[in-house]
């Protein structure tokens, strides 16, 4: 296996099976509910030419990231407060959409999107800790919290960038909105990649 620690690190994901036949479970689940209707449609993003998600998630990652920026500014706690408040909003559509994606992977991107999903729900969990904190006038713990929550954040974030960028995770879905399209999927169920249109994206770019 070639690349850097990080680029092996990450690779490695792809080959973590730790509770494997609960999650396949889970997902054809998932998937049986949502095949073929509007629902998953709107969700994977037929309306928008490409996957939702990459977008939502730039909310409550700016959000968080703002935080910090004023609780490292000081006396700002109050915006402080809001602005984690209005990052723990958003992650329910940015939830539900990243688990619509989720539900049409094959098997090596289901791990990685599994170990993607667990980092930012313990980031998550760190950000929710923060806001209640935060509102019980704990500033400083709060704000202690809040960067306690960007190391899951940002595992979660690379794991998710190998899934989008090194995997090719939902390059393609819609082939109407696009001419080369590298994915021969339709809005009901997800196609196989193909991996000869995409350069570096075949068995040989993640060797194990």
């Amino acid at each position: 296996m070639s690349g850097s620690p990080i680029v092996r690190a990450l690779r490695a994901t792809e080959n973590v099976r730790v509770g494997e036949d609960g999650v396949a479970a889970v997902q054809r689940g998932l998937r049986r509910f949502l095949a073929g209707s509007r629902l998953d449609a709107a969700l994977r993003g037929a309306w928008l030419g490409h996957p939702v998600h990459p977008l939502l998630v730039t909310v409550p990652i700016g959000a968080w990231a703002s935080a910090a920026l004023l609780d490292a500014a000081g006396g700002q706690e109050d915006a402080a407060r809001r602005v984690v408040g209005a990052g723990m909003v958003s992650l329910l559509p940015t939830v539900v959409t990243g688990l619509a994606d989720w539900s049409g992977l094959d098997e090596r991107r289901r791990r990685v999107g599994v170990l993607h999903a667990a980092g930012n729900v313990v980031s998550a969990a760190f950000l929710g800790a923060s806001y209640l904190a935060r509102r019980q006038g704990r500033h400083r713990t709060g704000a202690m919290l809040s960067l306690a929550g960007a190391l899951p954040l940002s595992v979660a974030g690379a794991l998710g960038g190998h899934l989008s960028y090194a995997q090719g995770a939902g390059v393609g879905r819609w082939p109407e909105a696009s001419s080369d399209a590298g994915r021969t999927e339709g809005p009901g169920e997800p196609g196989p990649l193909d991996t000869g249109a995409i350069p570096g994206s075949g068995p040989e770019a993640n060797p194990t």
